[in-house]
């Protein structure tokens, strides 16, 4: 069996709301040296039955095509050990 990791976030030029609520949370908790947060999303798929290098390349597809949103977000795959 054959586990990727597909981790989402939005893209640098895209404002993050969210990241920069959850900053300002952690800033005042006491954690300023954190300088900053980008919120995303991560989907963890199996695989059977087909090489790493076909995993790895649905993966990519499946990222591609329906877990991001190409316009806003970028992904990255991880193989899981």
């Amino acid at each position: 069996m054959i586990q990727l990791r597909v981790l989402v976030s939005l893209k640098t030029s895209v404002f993050d709301p969210q990241g920069r609520t959850t900053l300002e949370a952690l800033h005042g908790l006491g954690y300023k040296a954190a300088i900053d947060l980008r919120q995303g999303k991560s989907f963890l798929l199996s695989f059977d039955g087909i090489s790493e290098e076909e995993a790895e390349r649905q993966a990519g597809e499946m990222a591609a095509k329906v877990l991001s949103n190409p316009v806003i977000e970028s992904f990255k795959i991880e193989r899981v050990a």
